[in-house]
């Protein structure tokens, strides 16, 4: 596993204390697992997404995914509607853990309210949340 130090954390995202991301685009936001996250689960080898149309409160069970180690639900950090699902991650997974800010993202959320990103972190409070942790 990567000491801290190592993580990759982009300071173009934000970061829920369940440890998705949500990166602003336009007036969409894509989420996916970040970096510590993928890392701490190990090899993925299934992702389970919502529907295109689906609808999720901020915090909402939206996806599941499932690792060499353990199955893990996964928290929508911003409420919204599920506008695109990356459906790549059927068949290939492990993107998750290849690229998890790239093509490894898991949907794109058309929100509610775009004030639920403030609610979120930045790398900076992140990492020092995780250094607390540690």
């Amino acid at each position: 596993m990567k000491e801290i130090d190592e993580l990759n954390m982009p300071d173009d995202v934000r970061y829920s204390d369940d440890h998705e991301w949500a990166r602003l685009k336009a007036d969409k936001v894509l989420v996916g697992l970040d970096d510590y996250a993928q890392d701490q689960l190990g090899d993925i080898v299934f992702v389970e997404l919502p529907q295109e149309g689906d609808s999720f409160k901020k915090g909402e069970v939206f996806a599941t995914v499932e690792s060499v180690k353990a199955v893990c639900e996964c928290y929508l950090p911003v409420g919204g509607k599920i506008v695109a699902a990356n459906t790549a991650l059927e068949e290939a997974p492990e993107m998750v853990n290849n690229s998890p800010y790239g093509d490894g993202w898991m949907v794109e959320v058309n929100p509610t309210d775009l004030s639920d990103m403030d609610t979120l972190m930045t790398n900076v409070d992140c990492v020092e949340r995780l250094k607390g942790a540690a």
